[in-house]
This record gives structure tokens, sequence and C-alpha cells, in this order.
């Protein structure tokens, strides 16, 4: 099991790393909101431990956007605020539990086994960036509200697409996911479904959520603000 801790505080973040993994857990622990989100997001965690008061991104809008950008794995709040309008924000914003500091290393460590063995949240039924969203059940895309039809391969790219959101995915990856063949440079089905993916998702939308990336591969995600 993996756990990511986000903690500003380094004698707090030591402890909690070094309790986490005498208890055998696999851990990464950064102090800074940015990296944290970065890690979360690209990454496969089990469990984030998250503070609120965090330089960079505070803790609030790292949970907010890990939860925009489609991941669902448990968070834990570890945080000072102990005013019941924070605990009932953390978990508005989609936190699975909430322990105020000073705190008990057994108190944490059976929460975090209690959240680890709830399991993999179950899979979402949608998947959005910006304003594009998959819906998973009724196999419908819509982009700022309007509809967009895609064929079946085209909705199997973006759904990979938006599963890895963030992550650079190079031709033969998608090959192998969307097309179930090993990449031929020879051939450009895979430029060619880009082409028309983009040109129903992107083209007449902004901001631009897919990227080439020259000698790489492709990415979608959402531009940071200018």
């Amino acid at each position: 099991m993996k756990i990511l801790i986000v903690e500003d505080e380094q004698k707090t973040g030591d402890y909690l790393k070094q309790g986490l993994s005498e208890a055998g857990f696999v851990v990464d622990l950064v102090r800074d909101g940015l990296d944290g989100m970065h890690l979360a997001l690209t990454d496969d965690y089990d469990l984030v431990v998250l503070d609120v008061m965090l330089p960079g991104l505070d803790g609030w809008q790292v949970l907010q956007r890990i939860r925009q950008r489609g991941k669902h794995m448990p968070v834990l709040f570890l945080t000072a605020r102990d005013q019941i309008e924070d605990r009932v924000k953390g978990l508005e914003l989609g936190a699975d539990d909430y322990l105020v500091k000073p705190f008990a290393f057994s108190e944490l460590l059976a929460r975090v086994r209690t959240l680890l063995r709830r399991g993999k949240t179950k899979e979402p039924e949608r998947l959005q960036a910006a304003d594009l969203e998959l819906d998973l059940l009724r196999r419908r895309v819509t982009r700022a509200g309007k509809r967009i039809d895609l064929t079946s391969k085209e909705f199997a790219l973006l759904e990979l697409l938006l599963r890895r959101q963030g992550e650079v995915l190079p031709r033969s990856l998608i090959a192998s996911q969307v097309w179930d063949m090993n990449f031929d440079s020879d051939t450009n089905v895979i430029e060619v479904a880009m082409r028309r993916l983009r040109a129903k998702i992107d083209d007449d939308f902004e901001p631009k959520l897919i990227r080439t990336l020259r000698g790489m591969g492709y990415v979608l995600e959402i531009p940071e603000p200018q």
C-alpha cells in the first residue's frame, strides 16, 4: 500500500513518514501543496494524508483539484484547524476523514487502516476536465453542455486521456490500450483519430485540452491560467 503525506511541518512530516513506514506502508512525503497535487495526479496512491495550511496551494485547493481530475483515492485531512466549519468544508470537498492535531499516532494508524480496508473506491461514473464531461454509464460526452457524438474508438481514446489526465501518453501506449495492437511507426491511425477527436471536443471550445508533445506523445490537461 502506497501513501502520500503532504505536510509542511518538518517534525510532523518526518514522524508520520517514519511511523507509517514502520507499519509496513510505502510512503512519499512532500512539504508543499503544489508538489502534493502533482504527485497525487501523476502517481497511484492508495491514500493521501493532507494538511490544510500549506505553502503553494492549501489543502482545500489540493483536494479540489485531485477530485476535479477524477482521482478517487481516499484523502485524510490532518490539520490543526478544529472548527466544525472546517471539518464540514473538508468533507464536502471530498475528504474521507478529518483528524485534528495534536493527534495520537495509534488513532491515525487506525483511521488509515480503516480507509484502506474499504478498498478501492468504486469506479467513477463520470470523468471530467474543465467543462468536458464523459458519462461512462450512458456512453455520452458533453462539452459546455453540448452533446458530442463520438465513434467507439474516439470514446475509448478520450476515456484513456481523461483517466490518465495530466500524463504524457506515448503512441505505443495509446495503440495498445485503444487499438489493442503494437505500435507501427508507419501507420498514422493514432494521428488521424486524435485530429478527429480534437475537431469534436477542442476546436470550437476554450480552453484547448489536448496537446501534442513532439516526439513524446499526447496529453489531456487543463492549462494553467496565464
